[in-house]
């Protein structure tokens, strides 16, 4: 199956709209329960502090460890299983990725030292994408060596030692160009291909802006091959259709592909499993779903087709169960139907076995499944975070099914390239060794609510002292099709430091997230804000039992669904002290109407906002928008098309409006997640230093 290659371009300016500050008389500090005596006097110069965070001030020891630590996009070992590749992002002078990477090559059979593979010495680039093809000899990639931003495929002869020579250049095309796969017979490349594109791929990265006469343009993502031989590119999929991911069939004669009509952005919720001719064109569906469908792997056999499908919030987060379909077409069968998991990954091994990675509570893990018999033989479970360069656990496996390559991370350690048997790796790369965890201790904590167990992890603030009560965040996850695992956080992580200046910070996994299976992710629907919300209530309670944590300084925080649950929170409890919602959601009901993707609401809501609008405003926070007492600050980007801007203006007026403390900033030309540097660290400094001056 082919993996996913995204380049996010940075922006180089900072444009920061603020908004009012009134401060709600019944939230003064409680002078008996704050580390610091609270005046008004007090709360206003914090408040300040808040507002304008000074650009170029040192960096907290959290961020300045996020922003330092070695990252790794990706990694791919060689069918043979004796070489692995892995793509490293680059930084720039100020330490924060630049939007470069580099390639490297470890031959596991000798202690020779990793070589870097690029399309041009002595320069860096955007390069990754890699794919080994079938003879192991030759890696593919993608790199923008000739022109900044536009990615070319590239194929390089790799030597026994791992070196490589001068690599060819396959394409001149313009456009977008993602996930090469080579045929079986090592003589075509695959890609996704996007002519003349505005943007990378997906509804992540700040939309195009749209001015004049507003149709509902888009351009559409098709399968092209590539000879190897000429570098002719031919386009193979249909016009009018969207292909997502896509898998070559043993023979090389057809693709599995996921794929829909029109606008790819929103499309990939309805995406339906087709068989695609590979020497005419032809594109038939084999299978319309009910749900979300990913990962499609084609058995070796040539008989078989092999899935994911569950209920999905973004298309690169994956979890659900496992099917299997004829190729010719029929009704599929769950492998996995009671599994208290979400599988993320599959491949199918050389006798047939289907290889999958998965979330187990808030867990990785990995396990081989028998179609045949449908029985599970358990690998490899870890308190980590495995990945091959997708979301959720996965791993790249070699031919035999059993070696494997795999970027390793937890809360206790850093990522690095492993490889060799599954569940027996051994670690290749020491890029960042002796970087150790600048947080305290993290626990993973588990309670009841109504019928279900629930998870999540609580993080203890660096240099805690066990005879004090600190105050503590609670940062709910986005999604919601989603799960917090133990991981090395991100640079652009905005919660962690809060750890560094002396905060509890705890991440729930409630119903709704991956890892415990189907029934417990579909257990939110037609119900955001209830019995979620009544999980992560109920973990707050479990923490302040196992720790010392003040109940009286209390703060809520998230991005995306964990936006919206910030904003759902503050209408429903006056518990918390101060919230931070990112890119949130006010009202469903005008969100509906205002977002880029609203064909993923339908399998949560049941019906179109116009069909049964009840369902929507049940849980809108603007529904209780009268009961909000918490200060609560509002960040999100100005070209979001996930969570659009006006829902937190919507937000903002109403706090406005009805006296409550409020700031709103909006981040200019960013998308849903952010890619400016300096806009990371401005997030992360305005959201410590608004809840500093609330819980303090």
């Amino acid at each position: 199956m082919a993996l996913s290659f995204r380049t996010i371009t940075v922006i180089a300016f900072s444009a920061l709209l603020f908004g009012g500050a009134a401060i709600a008389q019944d939230q003064q500090p409680n002078e008996k329960k704050r580390d610091a005596a609270g005046t008004k006097k007090d709360v206003e110069k914090r408040l300040k502090a808040a507002e304008k965070p000074q650009p170029g001030t040192a960096l907290d020891p959290t961020s300045k460890a996020l922003l330092t630590t070695h990252r790794f996009d990706s990694t791919a070992i060689s069918p043979d299983g004796t070489r692995v590749a892995w793509t490293e992002a680059l930084t720039g002078k100020d330490g924060a990725a630049d939007g470069n990477a580099a390639i490297y090559v470890k031959n596991l059979k000798t202690s020779a030292p990793p070589q870097r593979i690029t399309a041009a010495a002595n320069t860096n680039h955007a390069e990754g994408g890699l794919a080994w093809s079938p003879d192991s000899k030759r890696l593919a990639f993608l790199s923008d060596a000739v022109k900044k931003d536009q990615l070319q495929l590239y194929v390089a002869a790799i030597t026994q030692s791992g070196a490589a020579a001068v690599p060819k250049k396959l394409t001149a095309v313009k456009g977008f160009l993602d996930a090469p796969s080579w045929s079986p017979d090592g003589k075509t490349i695959a890609v996704l291909f996007t002519q003349n594109a505005t943007r990378s791929a997906g509804p992540l990265v700040a939309e195009t802006p749209e001015t004049g006469e507003i149709k509902d343009a888009f351009f559409e993502q098709r399968l092209a091959l590539i000879e190897v031989a000429t570098g002719k590119l031919r386009q193979i999929s249909p016009a009018d259709a969207y292909v997502y991911e896509y898998d070559w069939s043993p023979d090389g004669a057809h693709f599995v592909v996921t794929s829909a009509l029109g606008n790819g952005d929103n499309n990939w919720y309805i995406a339906e499993l087709h068989v695609l001719d590979a020497a005419t064109g032809l594109m038939q569906s084999i299978y319309k779903p009910s749900l979300q469908i990913a990962r499609p792997a084609w058995s070796p056999d040539g008989q078989k087709i092999a899935f994911i499908e569950g209920l999905m919030s973004d298309e690169p987060s994956v979890g659900g169960d496992i099917y299997l379909i004829n190729a010719a077409g029929g009704k599929p069968t769950n492998l996995t139907p009671d599994r208290k998991a979400s599988a993320s990954a599959l491949s199918w091994t050389h006798d047939g076995k289907i290889l999958f990675s998965e979330y187990a509570v808030a867990d990785s893990a990995v396990a081989l499944l028998d179609p045949a018999s449908s029985s599970i033989l358990n690998l490899w479970h870890g308190s980590e975070t495995t990945s091959a360069g997708m979301w959720g656990p996965n791993i790249s496996v070699a031919a035999d099914g059993k070696t494997s390559a795999v970027i390793r991370h937890s809360f206790s350690a850093p990522p690095e390239i492993w490889a060799g048997p599954i569940g027996e790796w051994k670690q290749i790369t020491e890029r960042n060794k002796g970087l150790t965890a600048p947080w305290g201790e993290v626990k993973s904590i588990n309670w009841k609510n109504d019928h279900y167990d629930v998870q999540g992890w609580l993080i203890y603030p660096k240099d805690f002292d066990p005879s004090k009560k600190y105050p503590m965040i609670v940062d709910v996850h986005g999604g919601p099709g989603a799960a917090v695992l133990s991981s090395w956080p991100s640079p652009n992580n905005f919660v962690l430091p809060l750890t560094g200046a002396g905060y509890f910070v705890f991440q729930p996994n409630p119903r709704g997230s991956f890892g415990q299976g189907e029934a417990f992710t579909r257990a939110n629907v037609k119900d955001f804000g209830y019995g979620d919300w009544k999980d992560i209530l109920a973990g707050v309670d479990e923490a302040i039992k196992v720790a010392p944590i003040d109940p009286n300084r209390l703060g809520l925080t998230g991005w995306s669904y964990g936006g919206y649950m910030t904003m759902w929170g503050v209408t429903q409890t006056n518990r918390f002290k101060a919230a931070m919602a990112g890119a949130g959601i006010a009202n469903w009901q005008s969100y509906y109407g205002e977002n880029k993707i609203d064909q993923w609401m339908i399998p949560f809501f049941g019906k179109s906002v116009y069909d049964d609008p009840e369902v929507y405003a049940k849980s809108a926070p603007i529904t209780f928008i009268k009961k909000v007492k918490t200060p609560t600050l509002i960040l999100v980007g100005d070209s979001d098309g996930e969570c659009p801007t006006p829902q937190s203006y919507e937000f903002w007026h109403a706090l406005k409006t009805l006296g409550v403390e409020t700031t709103l900033v909006v981040y200019e030309h960013e998308g849903h997640i952010f890619a400016n540097p300096a806009h990371d660290r401005d997030r992360t400094a305005r959201t410590q230093a608004w809840f500093d001056a609330h819980l303090r």
